[in-house]
């Protein structure tokens, strides 16, 4: 199979509509990240979608609609607190957990009860929903475990050939995945957070929950209720290491860390902020220090550079936790399996 990249124009997304119908997958822009979307009530067309990415079965996938109109049908209930998220984010990189209806497959669920769904802002992903004229099931269009893609030519190193089209919007303004947030219960919980944040969903509810997996890996055993509830997830194939602490101690582990690796003939990067002095020690850019937005932003492709560079050893700056930075370490901490060194 040759796969295209194109352009989004009413061409490439009338190709993108007939592919899907047909439970073929297409590289999906959106906001967040590129998604690999297959027709959302078709069973085949997800079992094919985990096929391509090589992702687990028990990994539910994320259902994405043009408007909120779309839906009544997928769902048995919106709870009033998932209705005044959807007023104060949709279109946006926000996911709600809902109770499913019969219609949602249980291989687009992974055999759980409820279905995320999202309204993304991206208007070239709403089009290719619209173009399709059905919900589409899109999770991260990266070859399971890898980066997520935030670039059509990301999204083409993974699953070239593998599919047979990628609609190329240009490079993702949040860069990372949507906020997943549980709305079945008397309290919302983040499953999984992004450019929604804590603090966000906060003001307009008065109470949110973090759920204790966010910053930690799921217990042996534990269901996956969320995608990007795995231990290990987004990962370079080299070792990563999170540091957080004080600015000054951190540069300094990092660098003593560094000297000791490479002595030892390891190929070693520092994923760092701008501004930081870490001398001529080699350094891949995660933007302005204090700027989670652009670490969130920067992160994937910086990932995967560290793939194309051939490195063994990555060394990251942690970044505080507060607004979307607590994404970005969340994404962090699972590429690094939660090795975080405090210094």
């Amino acid at each position: 199979m040759k796969t295209q990249v194109l352009p989004v124009t009413a061409q490439s997304l009338a190709m993108a509509g007939r592919i899907i119908r047909e439970g073929g997958l297409v590289g999906m822009p959106t906001e967040t990240v590129y998604g690999l979307g297959g027709n959302a009530l078709d069973a085949q067309a997800a079992l094919r979608i985990f096929e391509a990415k090589g992702r687990p079965a028990d990994n539910p996938l994320i259902v994405h609609v043009a408007s909120v109109d779309e839906i009544p049908p997928l769902v048995r209930t919106v709870p009033q607190a998932a209705k005044k998220l959807m007023e104060a984010f949709w279109p946006g990189p926000m996911t709600l957990i809902l109770p499913k209806a019969d219609c949602i497959p249980g291989t687009v669920s992974a055999g759980l009860d409820t279905v995320g769904i999202r309204l993304p802002q991206s208007e070239a992903a709403r089009a290719m929903i619209r173009a399709a004229g059905v919900p589409i099931a899109a999770p991260s269009g990266n070859r399971s475990g890898r980066p997520s893609p935030t670039t059509a030519q990301h999204m083409l190193e993974d699953m070239d050939g593998r599919i047979p089209l990628i609609l190329d919007g240009g490079p993702c303004a949040v860069g990372v995945e949507s906020s997943v947030i549980d709305a079945t219960g008397e309290v919302p919980v983040i499953l999984r957070p992004g450019g929604v944040t804590p603090e966000m969903v906060e003001h307009v509810l008065g109470r949110v929950s973090v759920d204790e997996h966010v910053m930690s890996p799921l217990r042996e055993g534990e269901i996956v209720r969320s995608p990007g509830m795995k231990y290990r997830h987004y990962a370079p194939q080299a070792k990563t290491v999170i540091y957080e602490g004080g600015t000054d101690r951190v540069i300094a582990a990092i660098c003593a860390r560094y000297d000791a690796a490479t002595a030892a003939g390891e190929r070693v990067a520092i994923l760092g902020f701008d501004g930081h002095d870490f001398g001529a020690r080699t350094r891949i850019s995660l933007g302005h220090a204090g700027s989670a937005q652009d670490a969130a932003s920067r992160l994937f492709a910086a990932l995967r550079e560290l793939d194309e560079r051939g490195e063994t050893l990555a060394l990251c700056e942690a970044v505080d936790t507060a607004g979307i930075g607590l994404a970005v370490m969340n994404r962090m901490g699972r590429a690094a399996a939660f090795d975080i060194e405090h210094v």
